[in-house]
């Protein structure tokens, strides 16, 4: 068993929402469960009755109650709550237990100074923005998509654009104009809000060409909204700015009741391979899914602050602004995590009076190579919970939070996806956690293991599944007229069982590690090597920022070809000496196997533009696939990367 770091309080049961929702299905519903498996179990045996004990106590607000729960299980076409009429915005600004002077969103930014919205601000901003969306003539089904950072004005479009039954969809301003077309292109937007640039860091980005260039490349737009976010007050001739769209109007706040698998938003695949796949979500999916994550699986509610860094490229910033809807207040946060230093975040959680800090996982690492104490330079005493997700946190990772930041926080390691806008396992307050263990598969999720038989296991490797559906599963591709491209995405390996990508091992306890992308497994000699628990290695040395690992098969059925990139600290080479060390360190961490056959130096690993990793395009440039075909240039935070992997590829010959 793993080293335990956290245990459950005694009175956990008294002090927690899922301790609450417990006591309510045993008084309500007379259902009694011994421990956190038997209550997981129950969700996934008996989705219906799970699905509809979240709906009736959270108090879903629905202007037509549902006929059924799930009349269809199948996969794809499950449906969820047929006939229920409600929208997503109107029980986000529900905010239960939140009294209208509250704070509901606290903004924190490198370009400007912070923002404090009250509830009853917040509420005033939608009314405003949905009536001047009106007036542009935005109706239900219309797109409108957001090109701004986490900002107060980015959340309150989307609640304005949700309430009137329209689509929204974002991209974070550091996307370059072919990124951002490829995506909205593909949904043809009616209206366009764009910021006019941006601070990052010590760095001014000026976005003023990159709106213009969107705009020509969009004939679709009908309106450009600009937002003086660089340059206050000052946000062009052209068009209209965001004071004009929400200038005082007498018209009421009021929401479009749509059906529960109306869209919602849109998100999208990293497009590393192609044009990026346009997922599109419900509003009663994300509604319920969000609802049961945040105060069942983070224990969220009203008093607490909730902060996930994130940009509005990634879907933790949809899942992070569903927090007025179990009454917690949100923490939105602009600039660069590591400016001036990487305290700059923990000291935002200080200022901000958060409960909740979520961030990545290679964030967590980063702070513990660089030796950063986060307790002795900022007052985390009202911190609750650490999240942690976009990659594996190892046990190093673990045992740094626990040292570093606090005994006492409830540490879970999160994994899901885009694909379903939210995490399928991660961490709950009944369980304990364990170094480098994600400790459970969230509440009416079930996640298995699948040999590449497709039988289920336990205690070993498989294939990440899910085998039976969740609300929040997509309703479709925007365009996917017959669903076909849908159904093969996710269903094509695995008939009637959606397939991840990635490697999970789930213990008999339900207890997972999630060990990379199972397109990106190493295997030799017949034995699969995830490659997160690879990184964990060698990124602990000292030398070592970054690095990328392939396994290159060879045709013959021999061992192949395992190939080790690092990125290493500036000054520091790449020489026999280190070589060995990295060789031996891998030997004995983890087996012979995981020792590469070479080891390369590069200036970059190429990620995307949430950061993380892509080792499938460095093995196809590797095996002769053209730089310009291996990868999507613009789904890349840095293209030029790829470079350096066709050099070593003309140099080997």
């Amino acid at each position: 068993m793993a080293k335990v770091l956290w245990r459950p309080p005694a009175d956990v049961l008294e002090r927690t929402r899922i301790g609450a929702f417990l006591r309510w299905l045993e008084a309500e519903r007379g259902e009694k469960f011994e421990d956190y498996a038997a209550l997981w179990q129950w969700s996934v045996d008996r989705p219906a009755e799970f699905w509809r004990a979240i709906w009736e106590h959270f108090e879903i607000v629905a202007q037509v109650e549902p006929a059924d729960v799930l009349a269809d299980v199948s996969m794809p076409g499950a449906q969820w709550f047929p006939g229920a009429r409600l929208n997503y915005a109107e029980n986000v600004l529900r905010m239960p237990g939140v009294a209208d002077d509250e704070p509901i969103v606290l903004a924190w930014s490198q370009t400007r100074g912070p923002i404090t919205l009250s509830a009853a601000e917040l509420r005033e901003q939608v009314r405003r923005a949905r009536a001047g969306l009106r007036r542009l003539g935005v109706r239900p089904g219309d797109r409108v998509a957001a090109y701004a950072p986490n900002i107060p004005e980015t959340f309150v479009l989307l609640l304005a654009t949700a309430s009137l039954g329209a689509i929204f969809s974002s991209c974070a301003p550091e996307f370059g104009t072919r990124s951002v077309v490829d995506r909205w292109r593909q949904i043809e937007p009616k209206v366009l809000v764009a910021v006019d640039g941006y601070r990052y860091g010590d760095k001014v980005v000026d976005r003023a060409a990159e709106v213009e260039a969107i705009r020509a490349e969009l004939p679709s737009l009908e309106h450009v909204v600009r937002i003086g976010y660089l340059h206050e007050g000052h946000e062009g001739h052209e068009g209209t700015d965001w004071a004009a769209l929400t200038a005082q109007t007498d018209e009421p706040l009021a929401f479009e009741a749509v059906p529960f698998e109306h869209p919602l938003y849109v998100l999208y695949s990293s497009g590393t391979t192609g044009l990026p796949k346009p997922i599109v979500h419900g509003h009663g999916g994300i509604l319920l899914e969000h609802v049961k994550m945040l105060a069942l699986h983070h224990d969220l509610g009203p008093g607490d602050r909730f902060f996930w860094f994130t940009t509005t490229g990634w879907m933790m910033w949809n899942y992070l602004v569903s927090g007025p809807a179990v009454g917690a207040a949100i923490v939105l946060v602009d600039g660069n995590p590591a400016y001036p230093d990487l305290s700059w975040l923990w000291r935002v959680t200080q200022e901000t009076g958060a409960t909740y800090f979520g961030t990545s996982a290679p964030f967590l690492l980063a702070c513990r190579k660089a030796g950063l104490v986060p307790k002795d330079i900022a007052d985390l005493s009202r911190l609750r919970g650490v999240g942690s997700t976009g990659a594996p946190l190892p046990p190093e990772g673990f045992e740094w939070v626990y040292e570093a930041v606090s005994a006492d926080v409830l540490l879970a390691s999160v994994s899901g996806g885009t694909d379903v806008c939210t995490a399928f396992v991660g961490g709950v307050p009944l369980l304990p956690v364990r170094s480098g263990e994600i400790a459970c598969r969230a509440l009416g999720a079930r996640v298995e293991a699948y040999a590449a038989d497709g039988s289920p296991v336990l205690g070993e490797l498989g294939e990440l599944v899910i085998t039976a559906p969740m609300p929040s599963m997509p309703v479709g591709f925007w365009g996917d007229e017959d669903g076909s491209r849908y159904a093969d995405a996710y269903f094509g390996t695995y008939p009637g069982v959606w397939r991840h990508g990635d490697w999970i091992t789930i213990d008999d306890g339900g207890a997972c590690v999630i060990t990379g992308r199972s397109d990106a497994t190493l295997n030799r000699g017949g034995v699969r090597l995830g490659t997160s628990e690879f990184y964990s290695v060698v990124e602990s040395l000292d030398e070592v920022v970054d690095s990328v690992v392939v396994h290159l098969e060879d045709p013959e059925g021999g061992a192949g070809e395992l190939l080790l990139f690092v990125v290493l600290c500036p000054g520091e080479s790449l020489d026999d000496a280190l070589r060995a060390r990295i060789a031996r360190e891998l030997r004995t961490a983890l087996s012979p196997r995981h020792v590469p056959d070479q080891v390369f130096q590069v200036d970059a690993v190429p990620r995307t533009l949430s950061g993380k990793k892509l080792e499938v395009p460095v093995k196809r440039i590797l095996t002769g696939t053209p730089v310009d075909r291996a990868a999507a240039k613009g789904a890349l935070v840095n293209p030029e990367s790829l470079r350096y992997f066709a050099e070593i590829r003309a140099a080997r010959g």
